[in-house]
């Protein structure tokens, strides 16, 4: 599932818990991520599920649920 994966990347990548990864969490707001780790996260995400996420659109993603809806809607 998308989401588990998702999660994988997010505790890989901000040194985070597995139970502190839910759909509401908002990456800049409750993991504390600067835009460096935005990029680093969006890059990861693209290369591991194949896709291309432009800058208009990360700029509309805020929550975890929200990378995995744009993730589950292009693969």
């Amino acid at each position: 599932m998308v989401f588990e994966k998702v999660r994988e990347i997010l505790c890989d990548q901000l040194d985070l818990e597995e139970e502190k990864v839910t759909m509401d969490s908002d990456i800049i707001e409750d993991f504390e991520a600067d835009s460096l780790d935005v990029v680093d996260l969006i890059m990861s995400l693209e290369d591991e599920f194949g896709i291309e996420m432009p800058d208009e659109e990360v700029e509309n993603v805020h929550t975890v649920g929200d990378i995995v809806r744009y993730i589950e809607d292009r693969v």
